[in-house]
């Protein structure tokens, strides 16, 4: 859940590019409802309701026949603070890197107006070392230095493909894991 709306923004450029890639044929991506359980309405309006339980990720889809799993965060910080990234979201990115997907988040810094591809392996790290005593938080420079700018191009607001092509071709053994565990399974 996004308190307070935190996130919208990202969450509505993102589908605004999904939907302008399915268009395109590029690769099919969509948001996951949150389960809720609605417990009260009137007429159509719902006028209470809970959360069913946990859900996983944002979104989920394929893109050139890979499983595609990634969440989508906001921070109006100069930094990510990894408490912003639920247990079960991170067992889920854990289970599907296992079995070949390709997992990352998106990551906005809402105050510099940049979004990030952050790949999972990135977060898993930085939740280890936070496990072991270390920072309980990613700076944005380290995200800038590691990781992979999402910016406008080819007629798409925010063109996350296009990062994820970036990652993929500068970490030619994630492709290369991603094709093997497929194989495999």
């Amino acid at each position: 859940m996004k308190p307070s709306g935190r996130g919208m923004a990202l969450e509505a450029l993102i589908n605004h590019a999904s939907a302008v890639y399915r268009e395109r044929g590029w690769c099919v991506v969509y948001k996951r409802p949150t389960p809720v359980k609605i417990l009260r309405t009137r007429g159509t309006r719902i006028l209470s309701a809970v959360l069913e339980s946990a859900s996983t990720v944002d979104y989920e889809g394929v893109y050139r026949g890979h499983s595609l799993q990634f969440e989508a965060k906001s921070t109006a910080e100069n930094r990510f603070d990894l408490k912003n990234i639920l247990p079960h979201q991170v067992a889920h990115l854990r289970e599907c890197r296992a079995q070949g997907a390709l997992c990352f988040l998106l990551l906005e810094f809402s105050a510099q107006g940049r979004v990030y591809l952050v790949p999972a392996e990135r977060i898993f790290s930085a939740l280890d070392d936070a496990e072991n005593g270390g920072r309980k938080s990613i700076r944005n420079a380290d995200i800038e230095s590691t990781c992979y700018a999402v910016t406008q191009g080819r007629g798409v607001v925010l063109d996350y493909l296009a990062a994820l092509d970036a990652w993929l071709a500068a970490e030619p053994q994630q492709a290369a894991q991603v094709e093997a565990a497929r194989k495999n399974g």
